[in-house]
């Protein structure tokens, strides 16, 4: 008995018990705010989101206990995976209300293959930049190649298979945070930039669809686009109304009249816009605990990875602090008519069971990083860093 009790204790010691309980507690702000966005839908919502608490939290420690370096290693697996995943909604895919072939559904069960694709593509990424340190010349033209190659081919795959431009834009943000974080020459930056100013002209003429352009261009012209206020616009409108209408303190939960409302109101209140209606019932307190939590918790993720001297493990945490960061970007944004409409989620408060326990798991890796320092002989790059 003593020896199992020693064995927790060295567990709860080593694994990052600080991010589970920040997690946590984002989880079950997300799961209080999602129990009054969905009073007037389908109660089932709730247990869907606790049922996905629940494994995400067995995935969190099962995660901790793996090696995410061995995990790595077998990168022929996880690019196939990445690639699979990816083709499955070419066959299985189904449209949601955006126009978006985002999720795969099967006996009233959705699942959203991007949030899985993120975290394989971290690990990916990762041994890949710490390959090319070690052996070759991260700066290359052709390691620069490579590593945009494999970008390029996520990220044009799944906007042709999905049209979901907020999730292909994740990529592309981890990939940056990723690339110069490992280290590589800042003309690459430049060179990048100027390929971007070549290539969104062309984008926006002959890949981008009228409605993606229009969601783009929504918060910037909603009175030429949407002058009537009943199109486009409607729930953006309704989130910027929500916010406001919370002031400080909030209307009280189950109160608030745009997150309440069963007809007229915000209707991706429990998912998209579930910013909106923290603000509204809980007030910009409400506001300010989420992206204080949410912030905490990229941080933490950077400085397990700025300790835990090991170039893969340091950006693997990187890239999914960057993942973390978009999103929560994004979200605000997007409820406080900042940013566009693309359909993303806030991490760990929005309803969607696939997202919850993917976080969970990604939390897991960094964990499983701090669980295992490396010696000081593989101390690979660290005064790079």
């Amino acid at each position: 008995m003593k020896g199992k009790l020693a064995v927790v204790r060295d567990f709860l010691k080593r694994a990052d018990m600080l991010l589970f309980t920040l997690c946590m507690a984002a989880s079950i702000m997300g799961l209080v705010a999602i129990s009054s966005a969905t009073r007037t839908m389908s109660p089932t919502m709730i247990y869907v989101q606790i049922f996905a608490l629940l494994i995400g939290i067995a995935f969190y420690f099962a995660f901790t206990l793996i090696d995410a370096d061995v995990f790595a290693d077998q990168w022929p697996l996880l690019l196939v995976t990445e690639i699979g995943l990816i083709l499955l909604l070419a066959v299985f895919g189904s449209k949601d209300d955006t126009g978006n072939r985002a999720w795969i559904r099967f006996l009233g069960i959705g699942i959203q293959p991007a949030e899985v694709i993120k975290v394989i593509y971290i690990v990916l990424t990762a041994k890949h930049i710490t390959y090319l340190k070690e052996y070759r010349s991260l700066s290359s033209p052709l390691s620069v190649f490579q590593l945009v190659g494999h970008l390029l081919l996520l990220f044009g795959m799944y906007m042709v298979i999905s049209s979901d431009l907020g999730n292909a834009l994740v990529f592309f943000f981890i990939f940056v945070v990723m690339v110069f974080a490992g280290g590589i020459k800042l003309y690459w930056f430049l060179f990048g930039g100027a390929a971007m100013a070549l290539a969104i002209p062309l984008a926006w003429n002959y890949v981008l669809s009228d409605n993606q352009k229009i969601r783009i261009l929504l918060p910037y012209m909603q009175d030429q686009i949407d002058p009537s206020g009943y199109g486009l616009s409607w729930e953006p409108t309704r989130a910027q109304l929500a916010l406001s209408s919370g002031r400080l303190w909030g209307t009280g939960l189950y109160q608030g009249t745009q997150t309440q409302t069963a007809e007229g109101g915000l209707r991706s209140k429990h998912a998209d816009y579930i910013f909106a209606c923290i603000g509204e019932e809980m007030g910009m307190v409400g506001c300010i605990v989420v992206i204080l939590l949410l912030t905490a918790i990229i941080i933490r993720c950077v400085y397990v990875g700025l300790h835990c001297h090991s170039t893969f493990g340091m950006l693997v945490c990187m890239g999914m602090a960057a993942m973390i960061c978009f999103q929560l970007f994004n979200s605000v944004g997007m409820c406080t008519g900042l940013t566009p409409v693309i359909g993303l989620t806030l991490p760990f408060f929005s309803y969607g069971g696939s997202s919850l326990f993917t976080m969970f798991a990604a939390m897991g890796i960094v964990s499983g990083i701090r669980y295992r320092p490396k010696p000081t002989q593989f101390r690979s790059y660290s005064s790079e860093f």
